[in-house]
């Protein structure tokens, strides 16, 4: 066993300081590229939000698969440290090809400010996806592991206090990325057209993934590094499947039952391997129902945070981006994680009630599945707020009039007179087979309006005389996505004009005409109108707040002998707030603090000391298939309403934890360094001349 001199700080080995360091930059490097992945998807590559959703929860599926190869790397070969060098040396490449990836100008040859190519960036962001995973799950089970490696046997209170600081360090890199990337995120750079700059968004992660890197480096001379004991993975599954094996030969009556169907495999394997593989699978057994919490917990990155771009993030005088939403999960876990460790658990304990770690991750799958009620009441909240769109035989019709005399329009079964520069204020819905006739007047006899409505759609009847109208297919079946704002404009003047604002251009819209839609994020937004009929001494400029998920029409008419802009609201924007999304991020929260460091610690506590890291693996693995449940669910669903695949996760977890439950009534705690040393006491009665030889001394948590 390779070892340095131990040195210590505060009565903790000075080796954790460089892994605790580690591990909040490296976490930073993960958390603040995963929080830009869906927007991504959706923004910059253009996916709908099902096969974004779907390829985000494939790569953390990825990520948490690849910690079997990591355990199998550092148990069997390389040894934790090598293993975690090695493997950040491949996660630090993959970020940089993930920035790479997302440079626009890489592919813009037009400079028209979209990428002309957008294979080669999907190619790009795979490859950098790939290795990031395989890099981030190879180090996952070695270095929480690595870190319990550290302490000596009676530091077993400094060791449980270490997996809290481990998991505070995690959750305080998460917390500063999923601040920080969002907001380089919306900041516009680029070589040839102002694009959303996901380089430096992405490229920061890259930078603190090299930092990670250096740090873990540096302390290489004062960590106490255990040797790899060979392929114990590989003994794990030939000692099992001999046992299956031997047990399905030996089936017949006649051959004696044996205590444990592992028993069958003492013909071949010793007595402390069978029992190191019987603890292994005692604790495996009680992992299955584990994937449904991370099912659910997962979910913040994916369709929580599609949640927000429907919401308001104004705050007060601050403006919240959607992705930054998954920052109130990192702040609340700085904040419970020091509560619940020095407050909530010794008050429960001084109450009397034995609160097990299976008892707390019990409690921790019962908040996560309440926090998905709550998501799905926010749903019911939002849904009730979205505009109503015509559907089947249904059109819908709105009247703008942009004359400068009154207008009057009689629509079947209602009539409506509009002043000069106004409009209805609301789209009317029709069936498109009723639709007989609509007529227009202005000091005189009426006119019927000839055009052939398109069933299923919204219209705006664009009139200046009763003679002279123009009926404009909106384009705009939905209400825009991601907090996206619909703006178009209509051209009152005598003369063509072109708009151009954050980078786009409305070109040539003609007299009497509408633009279609383009879509702005939210923010104040400059508006520059270019024509050379615009007299010099006009102000060509005009600026308007954007808010979330609205549509607009701007009429751009003569005053003053100057253009100038009347705005006119399509489709209103979110009005639900984000900060409605803290409830439900505080309870998952809660149930993370309960479910997920205790379930860290119970995994190294009853690992044998030779498989830690396959079992660290095994917890990982749990986090894997959760992510493919919601590629099920929701691929197999296809839910018409939000709210009620919300509703069915939660259903699923609660009938989970009810299952959980009983499974941990049933489990015996154990303490692994008690069972080898009393294997120890056995082998030296039985060669007393000499004694057993122990691979690695780390002792274990004392439940």
């Amino acid at each position: 066993m390779g070892m340095s001199q131990t040195r210590s700080c505060f009565g903790y080995p000075l080796s954790i300081f460089f892994i605790v360091v580690n591990e909040f930059c490296e976490r930073f490097s993960y958390y603040g590229m995963r929080a830009l992945l869906i927007l991504y998807f959706t923004q910059f590559i253009k996916w709908d939000d099902n096969l974004s959703t779907a390829i985000y929860h494939t790569f953390i599926a990825l990520c948490y698969l690849t910690p079997i190869l990591g355990a199998l790397i550092a148990d069997s070969w390389l040894g934790k440290f090598k293993t975690i060098v090695s493997l950040s040396i491949v996660y630090t490449i993959g970020q940089v090809i993930t920035a790479i990836s997302s440079i626009n100008d890489l592919s813009d040859s037009d400079h028209d400010g979209n990428p002309d190519n957008i294979a080669l960036h999907v190619a790009l962001s795979m490859i950098g996806l790939v290795l990031i995973a395989l890099g981030t799950g190879g180090i996952k089970p070695c270095v929480s592991a690595f870190g319990g490696d550290q302490f000596e046997e009676s530091q077993e209170k400094q060791r449980n206090r270490f997996f809290s600081i481990f998991y505070l360090a995690i959750n305080a890199g998460s917390l500063l990325s999923t601040v920080i990337t969002p907001i380089l995120r919306v900041q516009e750079c680029g070589i040839h057209s102002k694009q959303a700059c996901y380089p430096l968004a992405f490229g920061v992660p890259a930078a603190l993934m090299a930092v990670a890197l250096i740090v873990f480096v540096i302390g290489s001379g004062m960590y106490k590094k255990v040797q790899p004991q060979g392929n114990i993975m590989g003994k794990v599954v030939k000692c099992i499947g001999f046992a299956i094996k031997n047990r399905f030969r030996h089936r017949s009556k006649e051959f004696p039952k044996r205590e444990h169907w592992l028993d069958w495999a003492k013909e071949k394997y010793d007595e402390r391997l069978i029992s190191q593989i019987k603890m292994v699978t005692k604790v495996m057994f009680l992992y299955i129902p584990l994937p449904m919490f991370w099912a659910l917990f997962d979910q913040q990155g994916s369709r929580w945070t599609l949640q927000a771009t429907t919401m308001n993030g104004k705050i007060g005088t601050i403006e919240i981006q959607p992705d930054q939403m998954q920052t109130v999960n990192a702040i609340l876990i700085v904040i419970m994680v020091p509560i619940v460790d020095a407050v909530v658990y010794p008050l429960i304990a001084k109450c009397g009630f034995n609160f097990t770690a299976l008892k707390k991750m019990t409690v921790g799958m019962f908040l996560a599945a309440m926090a998905f009620v709550v998501a799905a009441i926010v749903q019911v909240e939002i849904d009730k707020t979205l505009p109503v769109f015509p559907k089947g035989n249904e059109v819908q019709i709105k009247a703008l009039n942009i004359g400068n005399d009154n207008m009057t329009i009689f629509f079947p079964g209602k009539t409506v007179t509009l002043d000069q520069m106004s409009d209805t204020n609301e789209f009317f819905t029709f069936d498109v087979n009723t639709l007989t006739s609509i007529n227009i007047s202005s000091n005189g006899s009426p006119m019927p309006v000839t055009h052939k409505f398109e069933a299923g759609h919204r219209h705006t009847l664009l009139l200046w005389a009763p003679h002279n109208y123009l009926v404009i297919k909106d384009g705009l079946n939905q209400k825009p996505e991601k907090g996206q704002n619909g703006i178009r404009f209509v051209n009152a003047l005598n003369y063509s004009f072109s708009v151009t604002v954050d980078g786009k251009n409305y070109t040539d819209i003609t007299i009497h005409n509408a633009s279609s839609y383009q879509f702005l994020p939210s923010g104040t937004k400059t508006f520059t109108l270019i024509s050379a009929h615009i007299p010099e001494i006009c102000d060509k400029t005009f600026t308007s707040e954007l808010g979330f998920g609205s549509a607009y029409t701007y009429i751009i008419r003569m005053q003053n002998g100057c253009p100038k802009e009347k705005l006119t609201e399509d489709i209103s924007p979110n009005s639900i707030n984000m900060a409605l999304q803290i409830p439900q991020y505080f309870l998952l929260t809660c149930g993370e603090v309960v479910f997920s460091v205790t379930g860290l610690e119970f995994s190294y506590s009853q690992a044998p000391s030779n498989m830690k890291s396959v079992l660290q693996a095994g917890w990982l693995l749990t986090v894997a298939v959760g992510n493919i449940i919601v590629l099920i669910v929701a691929g197999a669903g296809q839910f018409s309403e939000q709210w009620a695949e919300y509703i069915l996760f939660a259903a699923l977890l609660l009938v989970v934890c009810v299952i959980f439950a009983i499974m941990a009534r049933f489990y015996t705690y154990i303490n692994p360094a008690e069972i080898e040393a009393q294997f120890d006491e056995d082998e030296k009665k039985k060669n007393p001349e000499t004694p057993y030889c122990i691979m690695d001394p780390v002792s274990q948590t004392q439940m």
